[in-house]
């Protein structure tokens, strides 16, 4: 399988709502690796590496959130895969 690595940037109500728990679980569940955190301004950032596939079903995921979410946006950067991570957290 083809490993890559994406950064996401979600946008909505992702504050306050589980979104990085929600995340972490998916994230540890569908095997990837990285970190989550809120950012200053509202949003979510996270930053996947894994399978292709696996990464793209994650940024599906972020596309519909935990229930108490409401996205508006979700921007999508691909890198260069690094496998730096040993697992998946909650970062601050």
């Amino acid at each position: 399988m083809e490993k890559v690595r994406a950064r996401v940037i979600v946008e909505g109500r992702v504050q306050g709502v589980f979104f990085r728990h929600h995340t972490q679980e998916t994230a540890s569940f569908l095997g990837l690796k990285g970190w989550v955190k809120n950012r200053r301004d509202g949003r979510v950032e996270a930053l996947f590496e894994g399978d292709r596939a696996k990464v793209e079903e994650m940024i599906q995921w972020c596309h519909r959130g935990p229930s108490e979410a409401r996205i508006t946006d979700v921007c999508v950067v691909w890198e260069d895969y690094e496998g730096e991570f040993d697992d998946f957290s909650i970062t601050y």
